[in-house]
């Protein structure tokens, strides 16, 4: 018996040593499915950062090396874009590839909002999901928790983002001009204290409280418009609350936290393809940065957020880099909507602004849709598969929805992301001629303000007759209902053409309302 004994236990030996081998191909196939298929995907959205505010987009006052690292080793799009200039309806239209304009409430969202997007909602992060992603956002939120009563702040967040596709979330609720300033790991405010519930409101709380208005001379940043109710840490804000006390963080350790907690969810998440959307808060305001990055450029508090959010985008990297998952990883980089200097404190941000030109060659910034509102910075980046170079193609951050579901090969419903268009070719870099025709985009809510561009024309339609921030100064302009711009002879929307081209003014209005009136614009 025993050489059969010993013939076994080398049969043995045998097949464990084949299976072995054969368990390594697995995995070593299994791996380049992965990362040559199914990468993981990060996106970086920055706030209110212009076309121009960063160096591989020409600007020469301030330094973003890390963010020029993306474009240098990715693609560079000089006509990308977000679908509105201001945060709220970008950020829904981004998760849901759908025009925020198409639904009520999606403008600038209050501290006490309820939910903008129904649970079971299809979005980017559900569709990730569903192709087998771990999905996470960090950062600023701004689409509203709760049900129709908005958020009870001292119980569950629900519904938020884990009913639309996200497994996890570490948000700034709001943004953090508006209170409150704490923060929410998927359905609870963090460190909350139920001796010390916390309260939010639109109306002063009591007769003594403590206000930007009644309390100016304490403030470490002064607020020069509507930024006056509650002061937390020296900056008055939007809105009201009391309580929360050892749930509040520092405004100067919000670019710190949320890179810290980036990466301890991603090296949890080591064994499974992953999307991370990284949604940060510079350099909207207040621009408290964090100590080390004050004074660290000449252009005042606006600048120093920019070095901030250039370091928060390579420590991502970094974090990368030490994973080994840099081969294996889609980056994104935008931005939210365009610039905006003074936007309610002073901070100098007109005064040391210099040479800089935030919104780059074009016009106009946040809150209006002149180029500068929604053409920004929109980067790419996947070493082996995206051949490093420049791209003039239209693209806009609505479309991440239509192309990450191609690419992750999750078909999208037909009642859903009814924006979205599939130009993952270009955002790979693998067809550069399928880019989008035509883009609308918008400023705020409901207004009846639309940019409409289709190939090199522009037509702005202006139904209120006036805009804010066209010139980066927040003064209202008035401006005729409609107006026609050449893109490729004058991008800076300086000559309007509406009376020399009639013609195609009157094309680009029926083409406009139709593709309102149509609902959808998805092929």
């Amino acid at each position: 018996m025993e050489p059969t004994t010993v013939n076994c236990s080398k049969n043995l030996t045998r097949h464990l040593v084949v299976a072995f081998i054969l368990a390594l191909a697995n995995a070593a196939t299994v791996h380049h499915v992965y990362s040559m298929d199914r990468p993981n995907i990060v996106v970086i959205m920055a706030d209110d950062l212009g076309y121009g505010d960063v160096s591989c987009n020409g600007a020469t006052t301030i330094m973003t090396p890390n963010i020029d690292r993306i474009a240098r080793e990715g693609r560079r799009f000089t006509s990308g874009y977000c679908s509105a200039s201001t945060c709220t309806p970008t950020r829904y239209s981004f998760l849901t590839g759908t025009y925020a304009f198409r639904k009520r409430g999606t403008g600038i969202a209050p501290p006490n909002g309820p939910a903008i997007i129904p649970p079971n909602t299809v979005t980017i992060a559900s569709q990730l999901k569903q192709a087998g992603y771990r999905t996470a956002v960090v950062g600023k939120w701004h689409l509203g928790l709760g049900d129709g009563q908005g958020p009870d702040w001292n119980g569950e967040l629900v519904p938020g983002p884990l009913e639309i596709g996200f497994d996890h979330c570490f948000l700034l609720p709001t943004t953090n001009d508006r209170v409150p300033q704490v923060y929410v790991s998927d359905h609870r405010v963090v460190g909350l204290n139920p001796n010390d519930p916390l309260w939010v409101g639109d109306q002063k709380p009591s007769a003594d409280h403590p206000t930007g208005m009644t309390h100016r001379h304490t403030l470490k940043i002064n607020w020069s418009h509507g930024h006056n109710a509650t002061i937390h840490n020296g900056i008055s804000r939007i809105g009201f609350y009391t309580g929360g006390t050892t749930a509040r963080f520092r405004d100067e350790d919000l670019a710190d936290a949320w890179v810290k907690h980036s990466e301890a969810w991603i090296q949890q998440e080591l064994q499974q393809p992953f999307f991370l959307f990284f949604a940060s808060h510079d350099l909207h305001v207040p621009r408290a940065v964090h100590e080390r990055f004050q004074g660290t450029t000449n252009m005042g508090p606006r600048g120093d957020a920019i070095a901030e959010l250039d370091w928060s985008v390579g420590e991502l990297l970094n974090i990368l880099d030490r994973h080994s998952l840099t081969e294996s990883t889609l980056v994104i980089f935008c931005s939210d909507n365009g610039p905006v200097l003074d936007d309610g404190y002073q901070d100098e941000a007109i005064e040391k602004l210099g040479d800089h030109r935030p919104s780059g060659p074009y016009k106009g910034g946040k809150y209006n849709v002149f180029e500068g509102g929604t053409r920004t910075p929109f980067l790419t980046r996947w070493p082996g598969r995206i051949q490093p170079g420049l791209s003039d193609e239209l693209i806009c951050t609505v479309d991440l929805a239509a192309s990450l579901s191609v690419l992750t090969g999750v078909p999208i419903p037909d009642d859903a992301c009814l924006d979205s268009q599939n130009v993952i070719g270009v955002l790979l870099g693998q067809n550069d001629s399928a880019g989008r025709d035509h883009l609308i985009q918008q400023d705020n809510g409901q207004s009846g303000n639309f940019g409409f561009r289709a190939g090199k024309w522009k037509l702005v339609r202006c139904d209120s007759g006036r805009a804010s921030n066209v010139n980066l100064r927040l003064v209202s302009t008035e401006l005729p209902k409609y107006q026609l711009f050449d893109l490729d002879s004058d991008p800076g929307e300086t000559r309007d053409l509406i009376q020399e081209y009639p013609d195609q003014a009157e094309q680009m209005k029926r083409q406009l309302e139709g593709l309102i009136g149509a609902g959808r614009s998805r092929r």
